[in-house]
């Protein structure tokens, strides 16, 4: 089974580019999940025929925020955001239940320039966590989407410029990204990859991409009773369209 996640930064946007036709045509995921969809259901065309199942969680706030899944595999249930009003209002997560695992998609919230939500976020990963331990109580996690933070200085072109500075890469999120490992989940893509030089994001100014002046901040991240099914965790920095790059993996069934 191959999943592959992507932060679109605005869906009708790349469909006006066709910038998803190398995603079901070359990567051909059996789970799509994307992040920062920007649109509601009805403001799409019907996308991703391939897919039979598909799930939409938006933000009130229009062309803001919002996360997608869809799936060759019908899944055993789905839920929408966490349980929590404040944070629910943004479209932030979903969870597909399948037969041995939850598929939880997110979009973490973005500390901002300046830093002007980052005592919310702080407080967002804190309850985000729980929720997740509240899943792994039933059967084994598979997170993946934009969680907005470079783990490690190896997660980052600039670690000593951007340290305590820049949203993403403060001590608070270092700290929360460290209570998911220290909750025994896995960074997947560490597990194979244990070099620098591999990124998800860069900005869209003085060639960043081109240079590869980037941010590893979308993930995959398992539960440990998942760790002998992955046979891969992978990025796709060729594939573009959209600030992001996917990033996938594949699990046995």
């Amino acid at each position: 089974m191959k999943i592959v996640s992507w932060n679109v930064n605005g869906i009708r946007a790349c469909l006006k580019r066709n910038s998803l036709d190398p995603i079901w045509h070359d990567v051909k995921p059996d789970i799509f999940c994307i992040q920062e969809t920007k649109a509601h259901p009805d403001q799409v065309d019907l996308i991703l025929k391939e897919y039979e199942h598909h799930f939409w969680n938006s933000s009130i706030r229009p062309g803001y925020a919002g996360t997608a899944v869809f799936s060759k595999i019908k899944p055993k249930s789905v839920a929408y955001g966490i349980d929590i009003k404040d944070h629910d209002q943004e479209g932030r997560v979903i969870a597909v239940e399948f037969d041995t695992f939850y598929l939880v998609n997110v979009y973490v919230p973005n500390s901002g320039r300046g830093l002007p939500r980052l005592t919310y976020r702080s407080q967002w990963d804190k309850d985000f966590l729980l929720y997740l331990k509240k899943l792994e109580k039933n059967k084994p996690v598979i997170l993946c989407g934009d969680l907005n933070v470079a783990h490690k200085e190896i997660d980052l072109s600039n670690p000593k410029s951007n340290y305590n500075k820049t949203a993403g890469f403060t001590q608070l999120e270092i700290d929360s990204m460290d209570n998911i490992i220290k909750a025994g989940f896995i960074d997947t893509f560490r597990e194979f990859h244990k070099e620098g030089g591999h990124y998800t994001y860069w900005g869209a100014w003085n060639n960043l991409r081109e240079r590869n002046i980037g941010w590893r901040i979308d993930y995959f991240i398992i539960s440990p009773a998942l760790k002998k099914r992955i046979d891969d965790s992978f990025i796709l920095p060729k594939i573009l369209g959209s600030d992001h790059c996917p990033v996938g993996i594949i699990i046995k069934e």
